[in-house]
């Protein structure tokens, strides 16, 4: 199908001869671009879970800020559209994106990492996105293909809790995923959830990479002694009933929130080993699976 009307350097969002292209030409050359842009990206994954709460943006956060801070290149796309938390966990609420002929430039944090939410986009903290399927799945095309996210090893996509539109287009657009890392906590509630969010990538086919169980456990800061406040194993449990690698656990850490509300992520502060050791185990066990798969 012919593409020539539209400038190949430019989305048709901003292409002003767009107008004069079929809906089928719009959508082959936005497949074109997506596939050139994510053709520069060597992993692709989705954060999931299946409910709120359960600390999901949290894990990709520091995720990412440990892999970046290792050397690696990392792009974090926040897909969470009505909820996009990232920007305010990495200190960049206040961020606007620049744009070239080439497409939007993310931004870039102190650590290298590279950041898309729609938060940017917003005029007011405090409004509300209204959106229903279609304009999420255009805007999730828009980050995908007219971002200029580069040459990357890892794009972390995070998104919403639950099994809807986000996921479904994440899915859709991209040619291959190499996973989808799923947060839970370690309560029946969180881990009924997240048994359905397993079945959901695995009826989409997208690999598991593994289970992540946060808030798992807590110590007594002033005896020292082990807390279970949400118990502790369930996640690692649920993994091994469903044959789902289990890639660790984190520990509750106040000053895990405090960090995420001040805008600079846990792993980039000093002390508080146990948590930032976690995300490292976690970092460390994630490479090696996907190192496996590659033999």
């Amino acid at each position: 199908m012919s593409t020539e009307k539209c400038d190949e350097k430019k989305g048709c969002q901003s292409c002003e001869t767009s107008e004069k292209c079929s809906q089928e030409e719009k959508d082959a050359h936005e497949q074109k671009m997506l596939d050139e842009k994510m053709a520069f990206v060597k992993h692709k994954f989705m954060v999931v879970s299946g409910k709120g709460g359960v600390g999901k943006s949290t894990v990709a956060v520091n995720l990412a800020v440990t892999l970046a801070k290792e050397g690696y290149e990392v792009g974090l796309m926040d897909a969470d559209i009505h909820g996009p938390n990232i920007p305010k966990m990495l200190g960049l609420e206040d961020e606007r994106p620049g744009a070239t002929k080439e497409g939007l430039l993310p931004i870039t944090t102190i650590h290298g990492l590279k950041v898309i939410s729609i938060a940017f986009f917003l005029q007011s903290k405090d409004d509300a996105v209204i959106w229903r399927g279609p304009l999420k799945h255009s805007l999730i095309k828009q980050f995908l293909g007219e971002v200029c996210w580069g040459d990357l090893d890892y794009l972390i996509i995070d998104l919403p809790p639950g099994t809807g539109d986000e996921a479904l287009s994440v899915a859709h657009l991209l040619k291959s995923i190499d996973g989808a890392v799923i947060v839970t906590t370690p309560q029946d509630v969180a881990l009924l959830d997240s048994r359905k969010a397993v079945t959901f990538t695995r009826q989409l086919k997208i690999p598991l990479v593994g289970i992540v169980e946060n808030m798992s456990g807590f110590n007594c800061p002033h005896c020292n002694k082990p807390i279970d406040l949400f118990k502790k194993g369930g996640g690692e449990k649920a993994a091994r009933e469903m044959l789902i690698p289990f890639l660790g656990r984190i520990p509750i850490d106040p000053e895990i929130v405090v960090s995420g509300d001040s805008g600079t992520p846990l792993v980039a502060i000093s002390g508080h080993e146990e948590a930032k050791d976690a995300f490292t185990e976690i970092s460390k066990n994630w490479r090696k699976l996907l190192e496996g798969k590659s033999k």
